[in-house]
Formats: structure tokens, sequence, C-alpha cells
């Protein structure tokens, strides 16, 4: 069944309306005045140059990377057991642990930061780069698992008992044919782990010390104080690291297999 004319105009205004903003900010971006906006003639690079020249930036930035690579590894060796129990074994309690570890995905960060921040509090490690990125462990294994679990579920469980008839060892069955099955779900879940780790900015606000401030922090701690092009110039590089990740994953898995779950 094909869209009628109104359909496709009403279609194209909800796409405009939600882009005008990503489109407008990426435009200000290289603008080469000192206050917000579009630059209608004159086009600059100098508040990009100056996001370089920044060294709280440019820390915060290598902060968010490193968090946000060990969280989304971590987040995938967590998944990778609990979604081949859930998708594989009926026990007791398969969907309470499914939904414990889903979770994350319904409790605000909010609430999740000021948990957090009370946990770390009492177990004397605030500050800490390692529990910071434990804290990011906890609300991206969701995305991990998620397509995990989708991948498991388009997967020939047949195949894997084909393998252990024929003399495959528990460990050679998962490495040769269980692993390979799950790997669009693996890269796919570390892709959007990063991610949202990397944009993570409520829950980081309560548990970040100093030495471990993420960009988004940094950038909503900058803007509290003042709001310039700059802010703009780092929100383009971030949306263009987002759109280039996107792009990676819609390569590796396809975007219709993450936001629909298509098979």
């Amino acid at each position: 069944m094909r869209n009628g004319p109104l359909a496709l105009a009403f279609n194209a205004l909800v796409v405009a309306f939600m882009l005008a903003p990503l489109v407008v900010v990426c435009l200000v971006a290289f603008t080469p005045a000192d206050t917000l906006s579009v630059p209608w003639g004159d086009w600059s690079l100098r508040w990009f140059r100056a996001v370089f020249e920044h060294s709280d930036l440019m820390a915060s930035f290598r902060n968010s990377l490193v968090v946000a690579a060990f969280a989304a590894t971590g987040a995938v060796l967590l998944a990778i057991p609990a979604a081949l129990a859930i998708a594989r074994h009926a026990f007791p309690g398969r969907q309470a642990i499914n939904g414990l570890l889903m979770s994350p995905l319904i409790v605000p960060h909010l609430v999740l930061g000021v948990a957090m921040l009370r946990l770390f509090a009492l177990m004397e490690v605030r500050g800490s780069a390692l529990w910071l990125t434990v804290a990011h462990v906890v609300i991206v294994t969701p995305y991990a698992l998620r397509l995990m679990l989708a991948a498991l579920a388009g997967a020939d469980a047949s195949i894997e008992q084909a393998a252990r008839s024929l003399g495959a060892g528990r460990w050679t069955a998962f490495r040769r044919i269980t692993l390979p099955l799950m790997l669009p779900g693996v890269t796919g879940g570390w892709l959007l782990g990063f991610i949202n780790s990397f944009d993570e900015v409520t829950m980081s606000i309560f548990i970040t010390s100093p030495q471990t401030v993420t960009l988004p922090v940094r950038m909503y701690m900058l803007a509290t104080e003042s709001i310039d092009p700059m802010m703009a110039a780092v929100s383009a590089l971030i949306v263009a690291l987002t759109a280039g990740v996107m792009l990676v994953l819609d390569r590796l898995y396809g975007l219709d297999r993450v936001l629909v779950g298509q098979q």
C-alpha cells in the first residue's frame, strides 16, 4: 500500500521538524561571529579550532572515549552469557532476570545517578574512573542484551545441537557456531552501548570527579557559565561522530533490525 501525496508531505514536515535543530546547530558551528548566529555569508572553522585548543574539553573527550569503550565492552561481556541463558534455556526466574537487566531502560537516569552516588559513597569509591565505567555498564547493558537476544531468536538452535552431536565440546560449539551467529548482535550491541555511554550526562553528573569529567558533563558545566558558538562546534562534532557510528551499525547489522527488531 502506497502513501498518498498528503501523507508523504506530512511525513516530510515531521522529519524536517525533527532535524531542524540539528541542522541549525551544525550551521552555527561555522559562524565567524562571537555570538550564536547562522553564517549567511562568511564561513569559519575558528570554533572547531577553539575546541581542539581547549585543554579541558579535550581531556573530557578522552575521558568519554575511554569510559564509553570500556563500558561497551563490559556490557557485551555481561550480555553474552545472559542472552545465551535467556534465549537457549528455560529455568525459573528467567523473565525476572531479563526484566532486571532491561530495567535501566525504564528507570530514570536521575534516579540511577542518585542511587549510584549513594552506593559509591557507602563504598568510599567516589571519583574513580573504574566505578564510573561500572555505572555506565549498568545503563548500556540493555542495548547489547536486546540485540543479542534478537540475533539468537533468528538463529537456528538445531545447528548448535548438530555440532554437539558430532562431538564438538561446549566451548568449541560456542566459538565455531554460536558466536558467529551472535556476531551481528555483539557488534551492534557494542556500538549502541558506546553511543549511549558517550552521550550520557544525567547520571554522570552525580558520579564524576574533576579528574573523570566526561564531555557531556563538561559541556553542561560550560553552558551554565556562558553559551558561545564553541558549544555548537562540540555538538556538531558529536553529531558527526554519532552519525558515523550509526552508519557503521547500519552497514554491519542494519538499523531496521536495531530499531524495530526486524529479522
